[in-house]
């Protein structure tokens, strides 16, 4: 299918547009995810690794990163004729986490990425999203040499929610984060249902 074209040759959809985060731990795969699935080339604003930073990046246990996000990560992926998604990656290091604000203004939800070697790096992004009523999902990045933990297992180690969708994930894999972000939204849409719900009762 061609972008804005229906197959039945019906004139062109205008798109319906989503913002869509994408947040966790510092080398948790943010950039590698947005990447995996971008049809645009993403934009992206890494930095070396300094050794300024070097007392406050914890880089434990992802000894082989070299580079840091320091403002976003930004792509784009089309699910559908009519759906569009806008990916913003969050910066993982707590002293870039002022831009978090910004950067969720307007977001229909977002994706946790976390790794099981280092879950507590990810209790910052649970708790941002909880706080502001944002629908996420969490996706269990599956690194290479990593323990697998029954989900629910993990589902405790976080506390989350019964409600929060939790799936296991290869940030590498463009069927795979494309299945996430299906997630995402369908998570969004039927929160966002059950709130009008409540509202109109």
């Amino acid at each position: 299918m061609i972008f804005g074209r229906s197959e039945r040759g019906n004139p062109p959809v205008e798109p319906v547009t989503f913002k869509i985060l994408v947040a966790g731990g510092f080398g948790v795969g943010k950039t590698t995810l947005v990447g995996a699935v971008s049809e645009i080339r993403p934009l992206r604003t890494e930095e070396l690794l300094t050794e300024a930073g070097r007392p406050v990046d914890d880089t434990s246990g992802v000894a082989g990163k070299h580079t840091t996000t320091v403002a976003m990560d930004f792509g784009r992926i089309t699910l559908r004729e009519d759906l569009v998604l806008y990916l913003f990656g969050t910066p993982g290091q707590e002293r870039f986490w002022f831009m978090w604000d910004e950067l969720s203004e307007g977001a229909l939800g977002a994706v946790v990425l976390a790794d099981t070697r280092r879950l507590e790096d990810c209790f910052a992004a649970v708790d941002y999203f909880e706080r502001r009523s944002i629908p996420f999902v969490v996706g269990i990045n599956c690194f290479e040499g990593a323990a697998r933990y029954p989900a629910q297992d993990v589902r405790q180690a976080l506390d989350l929610d019964d409600g929060v969708p939790l799936v296991l994930c290869d940030a590498r894999d463009r069927e795979s984060v494309k299945q996430v972000l299906v997630d995402v939204v369908r998570h969004a849409m039927t929160q966002a249902a059950e709130r009008r719900q409540t509202v109109t009762t």
